[in-house]
């Protein structure tokens, strides 16, 4: 039998009570396991970094999760954070060298929320830190009230682009997607090719402009209830299918 795939998680650093505690949330893992059908593999965030290349050469694929934290404003222009703005230095320091290195290296990357804001500062792009005071762009946050399947719902039309990976995936032109972040894209980053875009111009996907190394980041959540939606699973799927390729050749 082929090997079954092995992904990386970069985590989140928390502190709970008086130590730090490395975490992932489950819905990511998860999307690995259920979505992809490859074996999650949690990296702890450290600062400094762990050898970024070792772990990578044992892995056949890499999810940049989301969270509740953003990336420090320092990584992508002059401007200062905001007070009340969540950040975490050790996953900077983790997953903005870890983009550019699973592109040198050929490790396929699906990237979400913050993870699609990592790929793009990591590559040189930028972000709008308050998407919602920016004229001319629609309040892309949940309301935190609601209950989960709510906040988690489809809320807002994409525009795929024409003949791109996620217009493939959906065999569609426009598709449906949850909802949940308020920073976002500002300009894009080296060799990234625009995949969808949200009603008010926002851009929500991204891909790398390469013919043999995969890379795609939505700013939408795809891992949630991954099985129910079959535009997600195929987001999932080809990420799969990526990674058993580059197992199959490890192996």
């Amino acid at each position: 039998m082929p090997p079954v795939p092995l992904v990386g998680l970069p985590s989140d650093r928390k502190q709970i009570g008086r130590h730090p505690f490395q975490a992932v949330g489950e819905k990511y893992i998860r999307g690995v396991a259920d979505g992809a059908g490859c074996l999650p593999v949690l990296l702890p965030s450290m600062s400094p970094p762990l050898d970024l290349r070792d772990l990578l050469s044992r892995l056949d694929g890499l999810l940049l999760t989301g969270s509740l934290s953003n990336i420090e404003p320092h990584h992508y222009g002059d401007e200062s954070t905001y007070p009340g703005n969540l950040h975490d230095p050790s996953r900077d320091a983790t997953t903005l060298p870890l983009v550019p290195l699973a592109i040198e290296m050929k490790v396929p990357v699906l990237a979400v929320c913050r993870g699609f804001q990592e790929v793009n500062v990591a590559l040189g792009g930028s972000l709008y830190q308050k998407v919602h005071e920016v004229e001319g762009f629609d309040d892309h946050r949940e309301d935190l009230e609601d209950e989960l399947d709510v906040q988690y719902a489809p809320i807002h039309p994409v525009r795929l682009a024409p003949n791109g990976l996620l217009a493939k995936i959906a065999d569609a032109d426009e598709v449906m997607v949850n909802s949940l972040h308020g920073q976002g894209l500002r300009t894009p980053g080296r060799n990234l090719v625009v995949e969808a875009t949200a009603p008010d111009g926002l851009v929500e996907a991204v891909r790398l402009d390469s013919s043999d190394s995969f890379l795609l980041a939505v700013q939408w959540h795809p891992e949630w209830k991954v099985r129910d939606n079959p535009f997600y699973l195929g987001i999932f799927q080809a990420f799969a299918a990526a990674c058993h390729e580059r197992a199959a050749l490890r192996a």
